[in-house]
């Protein structure tokens, strides 16, 4: 009678196994530098501008503030637009990338974003200065909030993953990944 051998079988990720798994290279790029991760930071910026520039209102009651805001929503949403456009590319271009759950995760929560801010600009037009209380703000305090966690979950997929940092000229990572590694 044979000894009972018990095989080790290492489990593994069928995501993980499949061939386009690995292939992260961004192909949105200018001269190698990925163009989503350069227009993201734009947003991500005006979107705190906003909520600053309400609070120094209701702070100071100076008009100049609302204004200020006005100006900060309305860019921030068109730079959010641009971003979107280039990070919808990455992700439909590029398989692995389109593969994770979390890019669709982070997409999802994008989208959403854009839309608040969207609205955040269209509260001010008419009047900056009657938006600001209590809409302007609250608003404001609730796109802050998604930005942080689309950010969170954008900086996942970078730093944990190396999405989209990867050019067809070089590799970012050494062609490993932190979410790679045992």
């Amino acid at each position: 009678m044979p000894s009972p051998r018990r095989s080790r079988r290492r489990l593994s990720d069928p995501i993980h196994e499949h061939r386009s798994f690995h292939r992260t290279e961004s192909k949105i790029a200018v001269a190698g530098h990925p163009i989503h991760a350069m227009l993201v930071t734009f947003p991500i910026a005006l979107c705190a501008s906003t909520l600053g520039a309400d609070a120094l209102y209701w702070w100071t009651g100076d008009p100049f503030w609302p204004r200020a805001a006005l100006w900060a929503a309305g860019v921030g949403f068109l730079m959010g637009i641009l971003a979107g456009l280039a990070g919808t590319a990455e992700l439909l271009l590029v398989p692995g990338i389109r593969i994770r759950a979390a890019s669709w995760t982070h997409f999802i929560l994008a989208v959403m974003l854009l839309s608040v801010l969207g609205l955040n600009w269209g509260l001010r037009l008419s009047d900056p200065v009657a938006a600001v209380l209590p809409w302007g703000i609250l608003t404001s305090l609730l796109a802050a909030g998604m930005t942080a966690m689309t950010g969170w979950h954008g900086g996942k997929l970078v730093f944990d993953y190396g999405l989209g940092t990867q050019t067809a000229a070089g590799s970012a990572h050494g062609g490993e990944t932190r979410g790679d590694r045992n």
